[in-house]
């Protein structure tokens, strides 16, 4: 089992940045792949981006080239760089631990999410 806990959320402007954290505890943190989800009210939870054990990537579309995703397995800790935000990006976003990176989620360790409110 892996304990999630974000940090990092918060108000920011159209255009500004947030580093968003997730320390893990628990279990072995380098076997697993992990990512960041994210929520807005009223629509389902999606994939923003993950990262492998081998430390390949993927992104969502509405993401790719402002926000960044990695990992420092000595620290026990995923990041996510997020630049250029919009108000589109405003939701609680969630750290997911995939232990067998297969994207199963019923398999996954969440985080207790983290808000980011991006407005004027």
């Amino acid at each position: 089992q892996v304990q999630l806990v974000e940090s990092g959320g918060g108000l920011v402007q159209p255009g500004g940045s947030l580093r968003l954290s997730c320390a893990a505890s628990g279990s072995i943190f380098s076997r697993y792949a992990m990512a960041w989800y994210r929520q807005a009210p009223g629509k389902q939870r999606e994939l923003v981006a993950a990262v492998t054990s081998s430390g390949s990537t993927n992104y969502a579309g509405s993401v790719k080239g402002r926000f960044t995703i990695s990992r420092d397995n000595a620290k026990n800790t995923v990041y996510l760089q997020m630049n250029s935000l919009k108000p589109e990006d405003t939701a609680v976003y969630f750290c997911a631990a995939d232990p067998y990176g297969l994207g199963i989620r019923s398999k996954f360790s969440w985080g207790q999410g983290t808000q980011v409110t991006v407005s004027s």
